[in-house]
């Protein structure tokens, strides 16, 4: 079976707001299982929600462990997450696969408190910081119909056209 197609900006879909999970059933496992095979088919990326690939449902995976020297806790899967915390802030540069053609910067907590849950349902509590923390709060914001785009600390001086390496 093909893998979805990433979305990209400025498909309306992108703004739509997920709806939460409501059945862990096999239907579930399955759909988590192809949008980590959408997520790896990218080598650079490091996290995918699945409202980019169409899904209006709180879905969401962060890997960053492909990033040499980046504390990190593997494989997170975000299922109905909530950051109950957060503290800090810090500039950084954000890219995305739906906004393939520019990165920007983009203001996020530091360090964050997450709740999620598993593929069965089970409750999981994440202490996040760093890049790691990062990528979550991007992917929960593509679960609230938001691009980091909507996010950039300046339109004028904080988006820039994305390298183009041959």
């Amino acid at each position: 079976m093909a893998l979805p197609d990433i979305l990209v900006y400025p498909d309306e879909r992108l703004e739509q707001v997920a709806r939460p999970v409501e059945h862990f059933d096999h239907e579930l496992q399955e759909f988590v299982a192809r949008l980590d095979e959408t997520m790896h088919a990218s080598p650079a990326c490091v996290g995918l929600a699945a409202t980019q690939v169409g899904y209006p449902r709180r879905i969401a995976i962060v890997d960053v462990s492909i990033k040499p020297r980046v504390k990190n806790h593997g494989r997170i899967l975000l299922i109905n997450p909530e950051i109950v915390a957060w503290e800090g802030s810090v500039v950084g540069r954000e890219g995305c696969m739906s906004v393939p053609d520019y990165t920007g910067n983009v203001i996020r907590a530091e360090r964050i408190s997450l709740d999620t849950h598993d593929l069965s349902g089970g409750k999981r509590h994440y202490e996040l910081d760093g890049f790691e923390a990062r990528a979550v709060q991007h992917e929960i914001d593509h679960l609230d119909g938001k691009l980091f785009l909507d996010r950039l600390v300046s339109r004028r001086n904080d988006l820039f056209r994305r390298k183009s390496y041959k």
